[in-house]
């Protein structure tokens, strides 16, 4: 069993190249050499989000707090808001970010 405590893994600022405004990335767990997924939390301030960028395995988003949106290649925008899980299959290129006006925190899980 491995037991990784609140505060032992700090805070970060995910690469700029990757995002638009205030971002911060907490970890949550990595993949090891016997599962897949890794997992972290995404708080993403107003008006921020992602570039458009895909995963090769898909990745799944649980919406934890605030008012988000995220958008498929070629398909509309939508609102996500806390309990919403999404799915994006592999390689299926999308952005997702908070609301203009409220700030929104997600799980991401990918491979």
């Amino acid at each position: 069993m491995e037991i990784i405590k609140n505060g032992e893994q700090p805070s970060v600022k995910p690469p700029e190249e990757y995002f638009t405004g205030s971002v911060r990335l907490d970890p949550l767990f990595a993949k090891k050499d016997s599962t897949k997924a890794a997992g972290a939390l995404v708080t993403f301030e107003p008006g921020a989000r992602t570039a458009w960028h895909t995963h090769p395995a898909g990745q799944t988003l649980i919406v934890q707090s605030g008012v988000g949106l995220v958008q498929r290649e070629g398909g509309p925008i939508e609102e996500i808001k806390p309990g919403d899980i999404v799915w994006f299959p592999p390689n299926e290129k999308h952005w997702h970010g908070a609301s203009a006006g409220k700030a929104m925190s997600h799980i991401a899980i990918q491979e």
